[in-house]
């Protein structure tokens, strides 16, 4: 959509074409030269021209409620307000290195830009999502600024996005961490299948653990969607689900489990992997907790 903008600006607001040069425009009021009359004058040409010149500055004076409304793609290019906190150094050290080769100005606007996506992901992914779309209208050719729309997009719940950007963003950088990411909005877009496909990447093998998990929750959840409840729990079964780290990976590996148990009717062992989650989540991710309470209740 931003591909062919780069760093141009969209028109103006508001601005329109002005007449020829050879008169006034009838459109506008004035009354055009007879071809056989007499000439006007060169005070009246200078007059007309005036007016014509009033005229069109009229058209960016006017008060902001009767400007016209912005395009699409002007509200996409401007993005959401800036604040003056946001200086765009918060960025990582290597994703400024990559908005080098940008001019310092536009450099600067698109880091303010990624950077106040940044702290908006969690509370405000829509807001996120639309600054990152803003860096993407003029920097469109950087792998981390599609990569930040991607991950933004895939936040907000705009998976077709998501999924188109962090393809764009893979063939530009040849990165494989998105995989996960880009499987799971397979799964919100209806294709489990490809979901999978994508589980059975050579690279995955070489993933750090707590991708590999990420990838792991997505092949089977894909298997769940299929109906393949036995598949979903072979799938985590073949992961560490008993290792001694409390990392976040782990417990969301061992919720997946446990929830699985209790969709396949395996309601003791659900209770089991429930309290094992509990046990490890101490930042309380998960309502294991009261999944494992309302098991209990229903066995007696």
């Amino acid at each position: 959509m931003a591909e062919e903008r780069r760093s141009q600006r969209p028109p103006a607001r508001g601005g329109s074409k002005p007449p020829a040069r050879g008169g006034t425009s009838p459109s506008r009021g004035g009354k055009p030269e007879s071809r056989g009359g007499k000439p006007a004058s060169r005070d009246a040409r200078g007059a007309r021209g005036g007016a014509d010149r009033s005229k069109r500055e009229g058209d960016w004076k006017r008060p902001r409620e009767e400007q016209r409304p912005r395009t699409v793609d002007q509200a996409e290019y401007d993005g959401p307000p800036l604040t003056e906190e946001v200086s765009g150094q918060e960025l990582d050290r290597a994703v400024l290195n990559q908005l080098k080769g940008l001019p310092e100005k536009l450099a600067a606007r698109v880091a303010r830009h990624l950077a106040a996506a940044g702290l908006l992901i969690d509370d405000d992914p829509e807001t996120a999502y639309q600054h990152t779309l803003a860096a993407r209208a003029r920097a469109s050719r950087i792998a981390i600024v599609r990569e930040a729309v991607g991950e933004a997009a895939y936040a907000a719940g705009h998976y077709a996005v998501a999924l188109a950007e962090l393809r764009a963003a893979k063939r530009m950088n040849g990165a494989t961490e998105y995989l996960p990411m880009m499987a799971d909005c397979h799964r919100a877009l209806g294709h489990p299948e490809q979901s999978l496909k994508l589980a059975k990447s050579p690279s995955v093998a070489n993933f750090a653990p707590d991708a590999k998990a990420e990838m792991t929750l997505v092949e089977s959840g894909a298997r769940r969607d299929m109906g393949q409840l036995d598949a979903a729990l072979r799938t985590l079964e073949l992961a560490p689900l008993m290792s001694k780290s409390r990392s976040q990976w782990v417990v969301r590996l061992r919720y997946a489990y446990a929830d699985t148990l209790e969709a396949a009717g395996r309601e003791a062992d659900a209770l089991a992997w429930f309290h094992r989650t509990n046990a490890i989540d101490s930042e309380q991710l998960t309502d294991a907790s009261e999944r494992a309470e309302l098991i209990e209740k229903r066995l007696g």
